[in-house]
């Protein structure tokens, strides 16, 4: 989940590759590093720590050149400190590489490498890499060859980016497996390389995502790409319509904030072009099914980790409750290594936001390699998620930057909300009527959105009283049982205060002995099927001295008399309440953590994408 960046071309690399990492340290902060091509020299900086050790350390010794390599580290094998940063220098001195991923067999690599006289600088498993490309070279090889022959010894999922100071016109990118995105983008006589959009979509929108096991040759005139088996092959280019612009901070002092206040138009987006308000219907063509395919559907896995798992499980209650198909949600990490009883008309459906996430990836080959149907909900365009799959949703919420997910939880909701009605439709188990009045509700959904939005200074004083809070409980039933474990993921996220979400029926069945004065209890119950039931839950946690905060619907009284603090959301139809009862939970957890002044955007030992096991 490394970041990387490379630039070839007639401009000086540094700025552009600094700036690149700044947009990708999201996806690792533990130590950053660069490397440029200085005078038929390669130069390196790197230190442990943030972007901004770094940006000082170039400031104070600076390097130019045309060619270069970054890296922004999530530190896998060894501690994160300057001595384990990348880029990673060859013995030589001619060869440098940055690699996101893990070499799974790099013990035994690292043993035959050391037996050869080889001298190890790092306690990574990347170094092993440059320096098996080292041994090719000195074999005679050229650098292509000598690093499709190293890629060839390698285990596990990774994407790698290498340089050489003897053949300076050229960069290599390669990708194997599921982790380490490699994303290539086209500029004038230059071009630009990188794990993840943000980092390169000021410079392009015309780009190229390698696929597993492709390496690909890139030069200020293009690239070639060829197989790890060894056939050329013809990339298909992509348009990217993001806008650099909506990857900036702007007004708001975190990306996590900017992006809880962008649902209303995400929410929008996503509706957009998929609902036809005067026929009452839904139209969600990249999903590439017929009426005939749909009716054969005898269930559904929902395939996901995190946050979109818990989005998933909302997505069970509600094709369950419309379409009347069997769904179980698994995550993704436990799927293939359950042997799961995969039939015939069974669709595995992934939920990721990065697209790239690699628990999720293997669990969609193992759908694949027992004859599922697979489908994804992907937000990054091009991804390997929404690449390898039958037909797709995309979330339509453009780059989330905040390691704490926000808009790419509520918009899959709505995507599931909207496969639901479809998928009911197709099946007849749901008619016109219920159809048109299903459709008709997400008419409201942004502007419910921005009603909760409006009330985050009634959330920011709920904050401020739980600023010493040391652990948290939090029920929900139903559908919004996974609102409850969302709420909660959220908070331990950024704040760092052990938070536990639970089914609130369960709640007698041992939580309950955690209840006393010191403990907030946040109980998620608005106007839907569970009210009474969650209610009642209110009451028992009060009768045992207990510290209530509800999530309820504005005007409910009779929550207001019992709680001690009230969130308030909107009347909202119930399948989509959801949408509306997490977003004073994203606010609770980020002003929280603001207030302790901790780091948001980059809570410690976390990062955006999860691209290794």
């Amino acid at each position: 989940m490394c970041g990387i960046v490379g630039y070839i071309g007639p401009k000086n690399a540094t700025p552009i590759i600094m700036n690149g990492l700044k947009k990708l340290e999201y996806r690792g902060y533990d130590s950053a590093g660069i490397a440029v091509l200085e005078n038929g020299s390669i130069e390196i900086r790197r230190d442990a720590g943030k972007l901004d050790r770094l940006r000082q350390l170039v400031q104070e010794s600076p390097i130019k050149g045309n060619v270069g390599i970054g890296h922004t580290r999530w530190a896998t094998h060894g501690v994160p400190n300057t001595r384990n940063a990348h880029p990673h220098l060859g013995m030589t001195g001619d060869v440098v590489l940055v690699h996101n991923g893990i070499v799974e067999n790099f013990s035994s690599l690292r043993d035959e490498l050391e037996s050869e006289g080889i001298i190890f600088q790092s306690e990574t498993d990347s170094e092993v890499i440059v320096h098996l490309i080292e041994r090719y070279l000195s074999g005679g090889k050229n650098l292509t060859d000598a690093v499709h022959k190293a890629l060839l010894l390698l285990k596990g999922a990774h994407g790698i980016v290498v340089l050489s100071k003897n053949e300076p016109d050229k960069i290599i990118a390669a990708r194997i497996g599921n982790a380490g995105g490699v994303v290539i983008g086209y500029g004038k006589d230059e071009m630009y390389i990188a794990s993840d959009l943000p980092a390169i979509l000021e410079h392009t929108r015309k780009m190229v995502f390698l696929e597993s096991r492709q390496m690909a040759v890139v030069s200020r005139e293009g690239l070639m790409v060829m197989t790890l088996d060894g056939e050329e092959i013809q990339p298909k280019v992509h348009n990217i319509p993001w806008d650099p612009v909506s990857a900036e901070k702007g007004e708001y002092r975190h990306f996590m904030h900017k992006e809880i206040h962008e649902q209303v138009r995400s929410l929008t987006d996503t509706i957009a072009g998929r609902v036809d308000f005067e026929l009452g219907s839904i139209q969600l063509p990249s999903l590439n099914i017929s009426p005939a395919m749909v009716k054969e559907i005898k269930k559904i896995f929902i395939i996901a980790c995190g946050t979109a798992s818990y989005a998933g499980m909302v997505g069970k209650v509600l094709i369950e409750r419309i379409a009347r198909i069997p769904v179980e949600v698994e995550i993704g990490s436990e799927f293939r290594y359950q042997d799961p009883i995969v039939e015939q008309n069974t669709v595995v459906l992934a939920i990721s936001q990065s697209g790239e996430t690699a628990d999720t990836l293997a669990a969609m080959e193992e759908g694949r390699r027992k004859g599922a149907t697979l489908w994804s909900i992907v937000n990054a365009i091009g991804s390997q998620a929404m690449r390898m799959v039958d037909g797709f949703i995309s979330m339509q919420v453009g780059p989330e930057i905040g390691v704490a997910s926000t808009k790419a939880y509520t918009a899959p909701l709505v995507d599931l909300y909207m496969l639901a009605i479809l998928l009911g439709e197709l099946r007849g188990t749901i008619d016109e009527k219920q159809r048109r009045q299903l459709v008709d509700d997400l008419r409201l959904v942004p502007d419910l959105a921005g009603r909760c939005l409006d009330r985050e200074g009634e959330v920011k004083q709920v904050a401020e009283s739980l600023l010493e809070a040391q652990n948290a409980l939090y029920l929900g039933r139903g559908v919004n049982m996974p609102t409850a474990y969302e709420g909660a993921l959220k908070l331990k996220e950024i704040s760092y205060i052990h938070a536990e979400g639970y089914p609130a029926g369960e709640m007698k069945h041992g939580p309950i002995a955690l209840i006393d004065a010191d403990l907030p209890v946040v109980v998620i119950a608005p106007r839907d099927p569970w009210y009474e039931k969650m209610f009642s839950q209110i009451e028992q946690a009060k009768a045992r001295g207990g510290r209530v905060i509800a999530v309820a619907t504005e005007g409910d009284e009779q929550i207001q008399k019992q709680a001690d603090l009230v969130l308030s959301v909107p009347e909202t139809p119930w399948m989509l309440s959801p949408v509306t009862a997490v977003i004073p939970l994203q606010l609770l957890a980020y002003h929280i953590a603001a207030q302790r002044g901790l780091d948001v955007d980059q809570p410690r030992n976390l990062a955006k994408s999860v691209t290794v096991e």
